[in-house]
């Protein structure tokens, strides 16, 4: 099998994948999974497109990761897997879209705007 490709984005993240037949390795940075991602709810989020379709062990998984926030990272990164393991088989699409890890999460911050303290805040108004 050669090497399939697949990007994620989320927030300001963005996660390029590189999947191959392997032994289960997941790479981030030139660093292990549970080395870049200590708390175990963000490694359960990274392998949930894997545990869905039962393939934890079957691929090594190389991940170029950068930008955002360490959530928003995981979660590219699930993104990109997706679409990644959809790639390789497309009877995967099914299972993962009923999951939700086929979708895009499209919300990003929205932007500060002039003569308000934050997005949506506003400065106390004075009537006199």
């Amino acid at each position: 099998m050669e090497v399939i490709n697949a990007i994620g984005r989320r927030k300001a993240a963005v996660a390029r994948v590189y999947v191959s037949e392997g032994k289960g390795q997941i790479t981030i940075n030139k660093r292990d999974l549970a080395d870049y991602f200590p708390p175990a709810t963000l490694q359960f989020i990274v392998k949930q497109p894997l545990n869905t379709i039962g393939v934890a062990g079957n691929y090594d998984i190389k991940v170029n990761l950068y930008g955002g926030g360490i959530k928003g990272q995981a979660e590219a990164l699930r993104l990109a897997i997706s679409r990644a393991l959809v790639k390789i088989d497309a009877e995967n699409k099914p299972a993962l879209k009923a999951e939700g890890f086929m979708t895009r999460d499209s919300r990003v911050v929205e932007r500060k705007k002039p003569g308000q303290p934050k997005a949506r805040k506003k400065f106390q108004f004075s009537k006199r």
